[in-house]
């Protein structure tokens, strides 16, 4: 075995290379970082279309461009003509939907808003009078801000038992005949109800796989076109 000796000079050189070495690299990364959008520009001459939804609309566990309100992107920029503004947060309830909507009004002026919340609130507990006075503040927010509104529900799985999915079902469509407004009564559908469900969803067996997307996107245009 071969010991080189190297005397303290040539040691502090070759430290002082590899420091400056390490500094050219980190800020190149830094670089590459601050280089690289986290969202595309928005149009200003387009109107705008919020989601303000939860895991199963911020595309939880998939490749970016895959959920369903990519694809709706997607398909509406054949036409150019709206700009979707994806307010989801994954675990989000109706009250944080709720205290996040001024905010988004007053920002983007949307002339839709998608409100896809409320069965997060009902597998943590939440009373479903407290998540449906939060819908109903949300959509009047909404339609005072001169925005049309299309509220998407979703149910839990059958486990958590019938009367909370039936409650849920309920409250979605009290409000939406209260308010006016277009409702899809329940965004898994033809995917959470198929012969090969379980096929459809990732391992936790809650959030539907890319393959699914197109089917809840589906699901939602026909009373999303209405309102465009």
């Amino acid at each position: 075995m071969l010991f080189v000796r190297l005397n303290p000079i040539q040691i502090s050189t070759r430290y002082s290379a590899f420091f400056f070495w390490l500094l050219v690299q980190l800020f190149l990364a830094m670089g590459s970082f601050a280089a690289e959008p986290q969202t595309p520009p928005e149009p200003s001459d387009n109107p705008r279309i919020v989601v303000l939804g939860d895991s199963l609309s911020a595309e939880y566990g998939l490749e970016r461009g895959t959920g369903w309100v990519s694809l709706l992107q997607a398909n509406l920029n054949k036409s150019n003509h709206f700009n979707i503004i994806n307010a989801s947060i994954s675990g989000d309830t109706t009250s944080g939907g709720r205290s996040r909507l001024p905010i988004l009004l007053s920002k983007y002026h949307p002339v839709v808003v998608i409100i896809e919340l409320g069965s997060n609130d009902a597998l943590r507990g939440i009373p479903i009078q407290t998540s449906k006075e939060n819908l109903a503040w949300m959509i009047n927010a909404a339609q005072t801000n001169r925005s049309k509104v299309l509220i998407v529900g979703n149910l839990v799985p059958a486990n958590y038992g019938a009367a909370l999915n039936m409650d849920l079902t309920q409250m979605y469509a009290q409000v939406s005949k209260k308010y006016k407004v277009p409702l899809v009564p329940f965004m898994l559908k033809g995917v959470a109800d198929a012969p090969n469900a379980s096929a459809l969803f990732q391992t936790d067996q809650l959030h539907p796989l890319a393959v699914a997307h197109p089917t809840i996107l589906a699901n939602i245009w026909p009373e999303l076109k209405k309102l465009l």
